[in-house]
């Protein structure tokens, strides 16, 4: 009887552009992963306006381009390699302020697509641009940009074709990528938000004027539409607190996508009126 061996495996090192594509599994799920990376490094560096394109679902092109703090020369390059990250100065992981840390999103998009980043800092009068294919990056060369950053990813998913067939059609790909810059608009009334499609702008949003609670409600006013503003203030006027309503708008803005809000609106309208007919019976 025929006896099988198994060859002994030695232990090694995996390739580092393996290791940023298995790690974009983990990090990079779908087109509106990308942006949610990108805007949330747009918003922690200090932007007040974000700009976002999306065509064909993220499929072929999507770039975001901020007014922020911007990189220099050297921090291009460095915004690529894994675990590089400006924004853990000391080194304190007790004191993050920031929405990411880590340093793998840049990397991980970059090694299943083919990025440009394009970016100017607000003490430097020169602008560079890197380019990435697959996770291989050339060096920076010179470029023409205004203060901040312009990321532009094309062909997602080009080095791992399988997770092509796993993304929904350009409308959903689309519109969920729209609900996460929708939620993160919502916590930033400081900074102002267009999203489109090359085409067609489907999300403009200014910047919030007025106090906290004041920009607040006008964010709230302008993501959810004007209904739901009408019943903060009714209930300002009914005695909440500042705390109470704050707290109200954090459970809205963390557990209730933005059609169920003014959904539940109007089912809470349409439950009133039934029972008051009841009672009146």
């Amino acid at each position: 009887m025929a006896r099988w061996t198994l060859a002994r495996k030695r232990l090694r090192f995996v390739a580092e552009g393996l290791v940023n594509r298995i790690a974009a599994g983990e990090v990079i799920e779908r087109p509106a992963s990308v942006i949610k990376e990108l805007v949330e490094n747009s918003i922690d560096a200090g932007a007040s306006r974000i700009d976002i394109i999306m065509r064909e679902g993220g499929r072929t092109l999507m770039t975001v381009t901020d007014n922020g703090c911007g990189m220099s020369r050297e921090e291009l390059s460095l915004s690529i390699e894994r675990h590089a990250t400006s924004k853990l100065p000391d080194d304190n992981l007790t004191q993050i302020n920031t929405l990411g840390f880590r340093g793998e999103a840049l990397p991980s998009i970059a090694s299943v697509s083919r990025m440009e980043i394009t970016s100017r800092s607000l003490d430097s009068e020169d602008a560079w641009k890197i380019i990435i294919e697959g996770g291989l990056a050339a060096e920076p060369l010179p470029a023409s940009i205004k203060n901040g950053t312009r990321v532009e990813i094309r062909d997602l998913f080009y080095a791992t074709p399988a997770r092509l067939k796993f993304l929904k059609t350009v409308r959903t790909e689309f519109n969920l990528a729209a609900d996460v810059i929708r939620k993160l608009a919502m916590a930033n009334p400081e900074i102002a938000f267009t999203f489109s499609d090359g085409e067609r702008t489907s999300i403009r949003l200014n910047v919030a004027q007025g106090d906290f609670l004041k920009t607040k409600l006008a964010r709230l006013a302008d993501v959810m539409g004007q209904e739901l503003a009408i019943h903060i203030r009714f209930a300002i006027g009914q005695g909440w607190t500042e705390d109470e309503l704050l707290e109200t708008m954090l459970h809205l803005s963390g557990y209730i996508g933005v059609p169920s809000v003014r959904g539940a609106m109007l089912v809470a309208k349409r439950v009133f009126a039934e029972m008051k007919e009841e009672s009146s019976e």
